[in-house]
């Protein structure tokens, strides 16, 4: 969520909010040394807002409530547990640790998002926008990777899970109450480009207090399918509360007019409705949903710009973006042409063809292709090694329990938005969501199920006495239940012993 656009203040200025930081951080250290699950809630709470920054006429929306909690959580929980380490003499108090191959998963998982972060920093050398490249470093790439660490120790409880989650469905409901606000006054708050595009288009889009309104609706996507995780796998009372939450983070995100959000959401229902009944039903009704959409874009009045146009109007330019992406990434296959290099080099082509660099963004829009244009062959491997080394860990032995199905959706839809709009590390919540994961799936394999109670000898019968009759065998039983992922489960399946 983001506020509206300020210029860089003066040094004194500076100073002061400086200062002020620094207050709230030691302020909020003080809070969590003495009650460490309101690092989690604050920083869940911080995520959306961003505020934007202009400064040499490039604007940056900086996520300054998250660093001021990350901060603090810095100088509470992390360092004097560093510092215990280094006093007790290495790894003693080690996190749980789940069997062998999802600990193997894990290691792999946070190699990859080290190595990620080292390459991109790798790149800046030979980028022709190192600025650009240092401000995804500074601002988004080392505070998440110190948020990651942070939240991957949290001690995940059922009650700490639910009132994050309370947190989050709260925040969305206000911010698309704002976005019903600005539906109706045909007036945006923030973003002056939106408000011109809103000019020419024949629809009405809305961004609530986010500066994008694909932001917006992703925000409200990842929302919407933890809440169909519980209405799933909850009881009535859930159902009851869900569903009007539902429909009315549905209402904000159709006034967004986010196709990339919808498509996400889509996919996200169909990972949760592969756990809830199989995936053949759920891949049946996801297809039938598709036709669908194609019959109705099919259907559609030209006064909407969908029949007819071409892909570049269709996909609101994108389309060239990604052609000319290819283009760069076919010129230095290799190495690319640095980070954050994707902008200079699309003006440069667009210069260089003689076509128009209007529509040059910072990315393409579609994230493995950004990857290939700026960090090549290279930075491609990396990204998909990541992804595959994340679906391990968020999918392997998810189906028990209803916390980690949640994550699994939310991921994968996550990435399918990133692959049709931007923002994949740039984005805390994909920290976030693998931080959560690695937790849950690491207290997942090490608690999978209780053990059973010793077998106890049965006393031998009185003289005389009819013999007792024999227990049933279980695997016989016709009323042996099956194993079920009841929300949330119960605690061991979800609990993380805490590092701090």
């Amino acid at each position: 969520m983001s506020a509206p656009a300020t210029s860089l203040p003066s040094a004194g200025t500076i100073a002061v909010v400086l200062a002020v930081c620094a207050l709230a951080c030691v302020a909020l250290a003080v809070l969590m040394r003495r009650r460490p699950d309101s690092f989690p809630l604050l920083a869940v709470l911080a995520l959306p807002f961003r505020v934007p920054v202009s400064a040499s006429g490039r604007t940056v929306n900086l996520l300054i409530p998250l660093y001021v909690v990350i901060a603090a959580a810095t100088l509470a929980l992390l360092i004097p547990r560093l510092l215990a380490r280094e006093a007790s003499g290495a790894g003693n108090d080690t996190p749980a640790r789940g069997d062998a191959r999802t600990e193997q998963a894990v290691r792999w998982l946070q190699w990859l998002l080290a190595g990620a972060v080292v390459l991109y920093i790798v790149q800046i050398a030979y980028s022709p926008d190192r600025a650009k490249a240092a401000e995804n470093v500074v601002f988004f790439y080392l505070p998440f990777g110190l948020l990651f660490v942070l939240l991957r120790d949290v001690r995940w409880t059922r009650q700490l899970l639910l009132r994050c989650l309370g947190l989050l469905v709260a925040v969305a409901v206000l911010l698309a109450g704002v976005g019903f606000v600005e539906y109706y006054r045909k007036s945006l708050f923030l973003n002056p480009k939106l408000v011109a595009a809103n000019d020419y288009d024949n629809y009405f889009r809305v961004n609530s207090l986010f500066f994008d309104p694909s932001i917006y609706g992703r925000f409200l996507m990842l929302v919407m399918l933890a809440v169909m995780t519980v209405v799933l796998w909850g009881g009535r009372r859930e159902a009851k509360i869900g569903a009007p939450v539902l429909l009315w983070l549905l209402a904000g995100l159709v006034t967004s007019f986010s196709q990339s959000s919808i498509a996400a959401l889509l996919l996200g229902l169909t990972v949760l409705g592969a756990f809830c009944w199989g995936w053949r039903p759920a891949v049946l009704v996801a297809g039938t949903l598709v036709v669908l959409a194609v019959a109705v874009v099919l259907a559609a009045p030209k006064s909407w710009h969908i029949k007819g146009s071409s892909a570049n109007n269709a996909t609101s330019g994108r389309a060239s973006l990604i052609e000319s992406g290819l283009e760069l990434f076919a010129k230095r296959p290799l190495q690319g042409y640095g980070s954050g290099s994707f902008e200079t080099e699309y003006k440069r082509h667009a210069e260089a063809s003689q076509a128009t660099a209007q529509n040059a963004t910072s990315a393409s829009h579609t994230i493995p292709v950004t990857i290939a244009a700026e960090q090549g062959v290279i930075g491609l491997a990396v990204y998909v090694a990541l992804l595959v080394a994340a679906f391990l860990v968020l999918f392997e032995g998810a189906g028990r329990s209803p916390p980690r199905i949640a994550l699994a959706a939310c991921f994968t839809a996550l990435v399918l938005h990133t692959w049709t709009y931007a923002d994949f590390l740039e984005d805390p919540f994909t920290w976030a969501l693998l931080a959560i994961g690695v937790a849950l799936a690491r207290a997942g394999a090490w608690a999978a199920a209780p053990r059973r109670p010793p077998a106890v000898a049965a006393p031998p019968p009185a003289p005389g006495a009819p013999p007792a009759p024999a227990a049933p065998d279980p695997a016989l039983s016709p009323r042996r239940a099956r194993p079920s992922a009841r929300w949330w489960g119960p605690p061991h399946h979800i609990a993380v012993e805490s590092t701090i």
